[in-house]
């Protein structure tokens, strides 16, 4: 005899395994790490520091 399966949390299971998916391809697609959000951010304000540094008074 075959056991019996609750199709509600099936499908609940379905959907979340569907969405990780989704979600893993867009933290590749789009998604950076730690270290490249600080150098960005670095970036920009030392960017922002010499343009002010050569701003005429």
């Amino acid at each position: 005899m075959s056991t019996v399966t609750n199709l509600t949390r099936f499908r609940k299971h379905k959907a979340r395994a569907k969405t990780r998916v989704k979600a893993d391809a867009n933290a590749v697609k789009f998604g950076r790490t730690k270290a490249e959000k600080a150098l960005q951010r670095a970036r920009a304000e030392k960017a922002a520091r010499e343009l002010d540094g050569h701003q005429a008074e």
